[in-house]
This record gives C-alpha cells, sequence and structure tokens, in this order.
C-alpha cells in the first residue's frame, strides 16, 4: 500500500486514477506486489490506508525511514544545508446559501508576496546540496519563512545557504561563530543604497549553489501539490510529507550509480 501511494504521486494519479492503472498495467502490478489473481485494492482502501497513516502519525516514519535509507546507501552528502520554503495555495471557499457555514479551509491563513495575496499552507524544506530533502516543516501561510530555519539547520556544521529572506545579522554571527559557513544572500541594511561589490559577488556564489533547494518544489507542484487536496493543517502536512518521500527516491534513482 505504500508503494501504490509513492506511484500515485510519481504519476500524479487520483485515486481512481490508481485503481483503475493497478487494474491495466503489469509493470505496476509487479511494483506493488500483486500477481495476476491478487484482488485490485478500490480506491475506498487508499482512502482508508491514508487516513491511518495520518491517525498513527507514520508519515514521519516514511520519512524518517526513507531518509535512513539513503544515508546508509551514501546518498546524503553532508556538506551544507539548503533552505527554502513555498506557497501552497488553498481554495477560498463559498459560503453556503443557509448561512450555517462554507467549504473554506479553517485552518489555512493569508499571506501576502510580490504585492499578491496568498491563501493557503507554506512548506518549509531542508536538502542537502545534491538536493535530497533532510529535513521539512508544515505550516500555515502567515508563517515567515525564516520561522524554521534555525530548527532545520541545527544540526548544521558545515555550511548553510538560504535566500535573503532569511538574512538576520544576529543569525549570520551565529554561525560564523559556530564556524558554520554563512551562505545567505545579502541584503541591503537601513541606510544603505546598495550592495558592496563583496556582497554581490557573495549573493553570485549562493545562488548558484542555493538554486538546487528549488528542485523538490518544482517537482512535487509540477506532480500536483501546487494546491491543497484536502482541508485542514494535518490532512496537508501528511500530503506533503509524501510527495517529499516520493520525491527522494526519485532523485536517488538519478545520482550516481557509483554512490548507490
Amino acid at each position: 500500500m505504500v508503494k501504490c501511494l509513492l506511484m500515485q504521486r510519481w504519476f500524479g494519479l487520483s485515486d481512481p486514477m490508481l485503481e483503475e492503472m493497478l487494474r491495466d498495467r503489469l509493470s505496476f502490478r509487479r511494483f506493488v506486489g500483486l500477481s495476476l489473481e491478487d484482488k485490485t485494492p478500490d480506491e475506498t482502501t487508499f482512502v482508508r490506508f491514508r487516513q491511518r497513516l495520518i491517525k498513527h502519525g507514520f508519515v514521519s516514519t516514511l520519512f524518517d525511514k526513507t531518509l535512513a535509507i539513503l544515508k546508509e546507501r551514501g546518498l546524503v552528502l553532508e556538506k551544507g544545508t539548503l533552505v527554502d520554503a513555498t506557497l501552497i495555495e488553498a481554495p477560498k471557499g463559498r459560503s453556503r446559501k443557509d448561512d450555517e457555514g462554507h467549504t473554506k479551509d479553517p485552518c489555512a491563513t493569508y499571506t501576502k508576496k510580490h504585492g499578491r495575496t496568498y491563501h493557503g499552507y507554506k512548506g518549509h524544506i531542508a536538502t542537502d546540496t545534491r538536493g535530497i530533502v533532510t529535513d521539512y516543516r508544515y505550516d500555515t501561510a502567515k508563517v515567515h519563512d525564516s520561522q524554521y530555519m534555525d530548527e532545520l539547520t541545527e544540526v548544521e556544521t558545515t555550511a548553510v545557504y538560504a535566500d535573503s529572506a532569511y538574512m538576520d545579522q544576529e543569525r549570520k554571527a551565529r554561525l560564523e561563530d559556530q564556524g558554520v559557513v554563512c551562505g545567505i544572500v545579502e541584503r541591503r541594511v537601513r541606510g544603505q543604497k546598495e550592495l558592496t561589490e563583496q556582497q554581490k559577488q557573495h549573493n553570485r556564489w549562493v545562488s548558484g549553489i542555493r538554486a538546487i533547494v528549488e528542485h523538490p518544489f518544482a517537482w512535487i507542484k509540477q506532480m500536483g501539490a501546487a494546491r491543497t487536496r484536502y482541508r485542514g493543517l494535518r490532512k496537508n502536512a501528511f500530503d506533503f510529507a509524501l510527495y517529499l518521500v516520493a520525491y527522494n527516491w526519485k532523485r536517488s534513482f538519478s545520482l550516481s550509480p557509483a554512490a548507490a
């Protein structure tokens, strides 16, 4: 069943489509361990299985187990941590005609970015320098990008890379005091008209590295995670984490066979 949910993410399938593909494709059946004689799980079975995983908090187990296997295979580099966050929009909903409720997600919140208002959630991730997701947090949209920065980089001892939203002089000083390279994009401080040449060179160097953290977001959104599927923080956090698990496996397949 776990393989079914991963395959659903890899191919961007709905529950009914996943059931249909399992009935139709021998390769899908072989991958999940179903023989020709075995009964095919239906869409209701997938729903109930997800509910059980959410209820017992097993999404963290899946993520941690995946990461442990990839570390054992030498696919996770411990040469720096990249941090970023992305907005995941939720439907704003409509009021019901009987005025007894609405379809709006009560957990989702609003935020503004580049002059546009967004409603939904925000996924925060940390990756290694090859794009494997090593940790994550999921919260509402109003939580600032930098809120989980220190948690996501707590055990890092080499380098931290992030965009200018994470720049804080106290954080920078703390990282440097710990002997950790501060690869956070510099931004102008109050009274500074423009960046110094040294800051510009620093930003060019950082940008080439931190761009890798955008790859997980690009993939999961392409596969259907640009908008929420459910109502409520817990269900959507599970969905986000499952996408990350699927991404980590997919990314591991494309890494050097020699490293595996």
